[in-house]
């Protein structure tokens, strides 16, 4: 629940971009830093997040995370301007740890039998929650005041944080040690620089984009001369270069690239009016409603995705993910025509997911110590949200510059091939035993 109450988070307020500037009091250019701000907030927070988790507690940090959520959607919900709305969404963005804080509590205290679906489950909620949040959020804004999101946001996250409280035990396992600041400082920076030049790529000049990518590139680089160097680094570079590790978060990065192609296509035929001949004229509502069997079958798949990880081995479960998405963005390009035609192929490629996403923390786990999973589930979550945001800006200058409907086809084909591209990555992963604690 936790993880689907995060995750909805992010895409709560998509269906009040285009009124935003109305509602602020603000131009279309600024309000875009809505998502923006919550995109370099969860970068920044996630691997932090994950290392004071396996240094302190991992249920503690979940519980600051969750305080954040809460305390985040509490400023967005009072609200009326754009500096307050930002402010609340950076702090809604730290709460984004839920996820692999949770994977990693799992591994510390769930029995064996019961971990590889418990993980593949919460996994997938990263997606289920997306998919869910679309009609939820269009139904809410619709029927009452748009405030009404981030306090529902806000109730969600007391009902999480109770539950915690009440059922999850604090893991034992501790790594102790320093917490390495340089390092967390030259990480974030590294990350907002590269976010904030993908992501503004089309709007910003080519000078100023090309000035962040080649900071990322310096900073990364004497970033990654620090951790070498460090006796208790926030990242162990040396872990990570494991050749099982390093290609999962390729992998997961290569897919997460593809997954995020059918949020920004569909919505867009859906909502199109018929007369273009392009689109289906379809309500925001009807449009959020045709993803939510997406998310069903995301949830409805990660036993699966279990199962298939115990009897053939993660590699194997991933792999097959990465085939399901690119068949369902195939069934894409040529099926685009009607309502029926986008909730198949919308199911079809949250089957994928469900499998892909569900075998992603057996990988990382089995390949790192107890004391680093948390850190080393954050790193993975955070590779899969480098890829979304690329995705995301790659497949708006193809809907600015490619006639439609060209350009859906166009999406759909670039999904289905990084799709398969992330299953030649996973095909090189090492094969690894099928215990994942």
């Amino acid at each position: 629940m936790g993880g689907i109450v995060v995750s909805l988070m992010q895409t709560l307020v998509i269906p009040l971009l285009p009124r935003f500037p109305q509602l602020l009091g603000s131009s279309p250019g600024d309000t875009t830093w809505v998502i923006t701000s919550t995109l370099l907030a969860s970068a920044v927070a996630t691997p932090v997040v994950g290392r004071l988790g396996d240094m302190y507690g991992k249920r503690r940090m979940l519980l600051v995370s969750l305080v954040m959520l809460v305390v985040g959607s509490v400023i967005a919900a009072l609200s009326f301007s754009l500096l307050p709305m930002i402010v609340g969404r950076v702090v809604q963005g730290l709460a984004v740890g839920v996820i692999p804080l949770g994977i990693s509590i799992m591994r510390d205290e769930l029995p064996l039998e019961r971990l590889a679906g418990a993980t593949a489950l919460m996994s997938a909620s990263l997606g289920v929650g997306g998919a869910l949040g679309l009609p939820a959020a269009a139904f809410l804004a619709e029927q009452s005041d748009w405030h009404m999101l981030f306090w529902t946001s806000a109730a969600a996250g007391v009902i999480v944080l109770v539950a915690v409280l009440v059922v999850v035990p604090e893991s034992p396992v501790r790594s102790g040690g320093r917490f390495d600041f340089p390092g967390a400082l030259g990480l974030s920076v590294a990350l907002i620089c590269l976010l904030l030049g993908v992501s503004k790529a089309s709007t910003w000049s080519a000078g100023v984009t090309t000035g962040l990518f080649v900071t990322t590139a310096v900073v990364l680089a004497v970033w990654g001369w620090w951790e070498l160097r460090s006796s208790q680094p926030l990242v162990d570079l040396r872990t990570t270069a494991r050749r099982q590790v390093l290609l999962t978060n390729v992998a997961s990065a290569v897919f997460a690239f593809s997954m995020f192609a059918q949020s920004l296509v569909l919505p867009q035929i859906l909502q199109l009016p018929a007369s273009t001949g392009h689109g289906l004229g379809q309500s925001l509502l009807v449009t959020g409603l045709v993803l939510v069997p997406s998310g069903l079958v995301m949830m409805a798949t990660a036993p699966l995705s279990a199962r298939i990880t115990t009897a053939r081995g993660p590699r194997v479960t991933l792999m097959l993910g990465t085939v399901v998405v690119a068949l369902g963005y195939g069934a894409g390009i040529v099926m685009m025509t009607a309502v029926w035609h986008l909730v198949v192929v919308s199911a079809v490629i949250g089957a994928g997911i469900g499998l892909a996403y569900g075998s992603m923390p057996a990988l990382i786990m089995s390949s790192v110590p107890t004391s680093e999973t948390a850190a080393a589930n954050s790193l993975n979550t955070l590779a899969r949200a480098i890829g979304t945001s690329v995705s995301s800006a790659v497949a708006g200058v193809v809907l600015t510059q490619v006639t439609i409907p060209f350009s859906f086809k166009l999406i759909m084909g670039l999904g289905a091939a990084t799709a398969l591209l992330a299953c030649v990555v996973a095909a090189f992963i090492p094969k690894v035993s099928r215990k994942t604690g």
